[in-house]
């Protein structure tokens, strides 16, 4: 009686610490998010600066060029319109009437712009923060299998990018500034407007080309299923062409150039929910 009393006394002690343990551990927790933030941020700060002293390489050479007619993208479009004698496929020859309408704009501008590019030179410095803080949560074989996922994460955040950049951004340019309602309104871009939109096409080009990332993660705990997204096919990409539409101008044209990666992204999301979902059931199979 009394060994029983003893053993019910040091399981509720074991159990008492066990909680403190807990709420330790969730409090070292907190403090260990915190310091993943100010090292992500921390990234983030030093690679603008370094864009913000490299000015004229940002604005000249990277956020100005796609709208000037030696942009790669429009030298290519300019050889395939030649191919096939089509000037209509000749896109920003035009080029753009940029103005400044406030005072400190430019200034505000130059500070924005460095933060953008510091956050995209930082990405897979914020990605391995991001995954050092959740790795420690995962089993080990889920962390052998997820070993390659801040490789994987930075690779298709940046061909996001590049693919926004290279394509959809002079599409946009092109389609805006040459739009018109009437012959008697001249565009005149504001240099804000005409950064914001580059910036925010570039940075959702980024972030939807890392579907694949996040259909992993859902199905591994157990949030999404194949069966779910092959049923909400039809849904998804009608949501695709919504999306498309909205990072890109009203053309038929652009749509379609975002919606063909978002769809092929998508089928391979299926193809990785798929497989999560197959290992995971072998594994409690096997148990």
């Amino acid at each position: 009686m009394i060994g029983r009393i003893n053993r019910e006394k040091n399981s509720n002690t074991k159990k008492s610490e066990e909680n403190n343990q807990g709420e330790m551990s969730f409090l070292e927790h907190l403090e260990e998010l915190r310091w993943h933030i100010i090292r992500s941020v921390l990234a983030i700060f030093v690679f603008a600066i370094a864009a913000f002293t490299l000015k004229s390489f940002i604005f000249d050479t990277i956020i100005l060029k796609p709208s000037t007619s030696d942009f790669w993208t429009n030298r290519m479009f300019a050889k395939f319109a030649d191919l096939v004698q089509s000037d209509v496929l000749r896109i920003n020859e035009k080029g753009l009437n940029l103005i400044s309408i406030k005072m400190a704009d430019q200034f505000m501008m130059h500070i924005w712009t460095s933060i953008i590019a510091g956050f995209i030179l930082a990405s897979p410095v914020v990605f391995f923060e991001f995954w050092n803080f959740i790795k420690p949560a995962l089993y080990e074989k889920e962390r052998r299998h997820a070993s390659g996922a801040v490789f994987y994460t930075s690779i298709l955040f940046i061909l996001g990018v590049l693919f926004g950049y290279f394509l959809i951004v002079p599409l946009s340019i092109d389609f805006l500034n040459t739009y018109s309602v009437s012959e008697q309104v001249v565009n005149q871009i504001n240099t804000r407007s005409y950064i914001s939109t580059v910036t925010s096409i570039v940075i959702a080009s980024g972030v939807s080309f890392l579907l694949p990332i996040f259909s992993y993660f859902l199905s591994k705990v157990g949030i999404l299923t194949p069966g779910f997204m092959s049923k909400y096919r039809r849904h998804a990409y009608v949501l695709m062409l919504l999306l498309a539409a909205i990072i890109t101008p009203p053309d038929v044209f652009s749509q379609i150039m975002v919606f063909i990666p978002l769809f092929i992204l998508y089928e391979v999301g299926i193809l990785i929910s798929r497989r999560v979902v197959k290992k995971r059931e072998k594994e409690f199979n096997e148990m």
